[in-house]
């Protein structure tokens, strides 16, 4: 099966944020109310960050199962590595995911100012100043056959998305407005000249927004 590139469980607001202002690193979404976006999955028995036993199961909960399946390598940009911006002042901070973040395969971290690579835990993060299609090439030959997820921020989904390089997207809209900060669409039918579109309510309140190409 040929690989694929995916941006999945990525949360909007109903008015197309994904995140707000004034990002810091106690705010990673900035004024944005995060809890609002990853209610729904931090409440699924498999979420990405769930560290103990529970949760609920059903259509959210697959959707969180879906996040891993068949993913060898991840693109983000470096405002979803973390808060700096500009040149690294020092290597020491080694980004806020902890000792063991979620990902588990290489991640590629694009970004104007490159650092040698980090290791935490089963993921290692690389630093790339390239193109997006320049980029993908290196996250494909990493995931040895297996699908690329591009994580985010949202000026990177816009960037692949641009650059015409991702197969199929999802993302879980939740029922709140922001009304500023990252705006990744003012509707879901901006998508649909190249990619169909299934919207899928949840129990949960939010609404799963999938595409796959034409």
């Amino acid at each position: 099966m040929a690989q694929m590139v995916r941006v999945h469980n990525f949360n909007l607001s109903s008015d197309g944020y994904g995140a707000g202002e004034g990002q810091s690193l106690a705010h990673p979404f900035g004024d944005a109310d995060a809890t609002a976006l990853f209610s729904w999955s931090g409440a699924t028995a498999h979420g990405p960050t769930r560290t103990e036993p529970g949760g609920s199961y059903g259509f959210d909960d697959y959707c969180t199962r879906e996040w891993h399946r068949n993913i060898g390598a991840e693109i983000m940009g470096r405002n979803k590595f973390g808060p700096q911006r500009g040149p690294w002042e020092n290597y020491e901070w080694e980004g806020w995911w902890g000792e063991e973040p979620p990902f588990r395969t290489p991640v590629f971290v694009l970004t104007h100012h490159v650092r040698p690579s980090i290791t935490r835990g089963a993921t290692t993060f690389h630093f790339l100043n390239t193109s997006p299609k320049d980029a993908l090439e290196q996250a494909l030959e990493a995931a040895e056959g297996k699908d690329v997820r591009i994580g985010g921020g949202v000026a990177t989904v816009r960037q692949f998305l641009d650059a015409d390089l991702i197969d199929t997207l999802h993302f879980a809209v939740a029922p709140v407005e922001f009304g500023h900060g990252e705006r990744l669409w003012t509707s879901p039918d901006e998508l649909t000249d190249r990619f169909h579109l299934e919207q899928i309510p949840s129990p949960s309140g939010v609404t799963h927004h999938f595409f796959w190409r034409r």
